[in-house]
């Protein structure tokens, strides 16, 4: 009985840990979106730049546009302290010897955030919009919307900068010895089907920004595979 409590205890601690850095975070990201709401003229031209000219077709529109803007620039601001408090909460369930990667991969995780992100914006999404306003007709006109296109652009952006994280993650779980090289490489099929699943959820509903998602998480998958290679050691 003593133990079933002592069990519940270290629930309840992890739920309090969790519940803190959660307040934190948002704490954070509220800061760093009011700093931003003042940059809002020069943030807005550099976004909308692959799409050229945007419309709006509600009266509150763009003033909404506006706090989203500067809320999911303050997630990306904050994304440095943000990833910093998912992987101290991360350490909470390793071994000692295991902690110190901690530090490390939190660095590394922000630099392959922000690599996911620009090759999202500068490359996936300039792709994509080229396609799919590639139906434009003389009978159909395209006229995106600024909240239509915000939206397409941030779930873009913040979609690879997370999918970037893959081969990190990979190197991780084979460094405190969940994975093996070996596993890696018998569950590709099984992975391939997944990366589609994921890829279509975390996209628009057409095939060409799935398929632009999917391929680099291969791509990402098989540098995972590598990464958990170098860093095997086995037992």
């Amino acid at each position: 009985m003593k133990l079933k409590e002592d069990n519940r205890l270290t629930i309840v601690e992890h739920l309090n840990e969790l519940r803190g850095r959660v307040i934190k975070s948002l704490i954070f990201v509220i800061v760093c979106s009011a700093i931003l709401y003042n940059l809002i003229g020069i943030i807005l031209p550099v976004i909308i730049r692959p799409a050229g000219r945007l419309v709006f077709i509600a009266p509150t529109e763009a003033f909404i546009v506006n706090i989203k803007i500067v809320f999911l620039g303050g997630i990306f601001i904050s994304s440095p302290f943000l990833l910093y408090q998912v992987w101290q909460f991360v350490s909470m369930a390793l071994k000692e010897n295991e902690k110190k990667y901690v530090l490390i991969f939190g660095i590394i995780s922000f630099f392959l955030f922000i690599l996911g992100a620009a090759f999202g914006y500068f490359i996936i999404i300039p792709i994509g919009l080229k396609f799919l306003l590639g139906f434009a007709t003389d009978f159909i006109t395209p006229m995106i919307t600024i909240s239509k296109y915000i939206s397409f652009v941030g779930t873009m952006i913040f979609a690879f900068g997370v999918v970037f994280q893959l081969p990190l993650i990979l190197l991780f779980l084979t460094k405190i010895g969940m994975v093996t090289p070996m596993f890696l490489s018998s569950k590709r099929r099984h992975a391939i089907v997944c990366m589609f699943i994921l890829s279509a959820t975390l996209t628009p509903p057409d095939v060409i920004t799935q398929c632009l998602m999917a391929v680099p998480l291969l791509v990402l998958y098989e540098i995972g595979i590598i990464f958990s290679k170098c860093a095997y050691r086995p037992v």
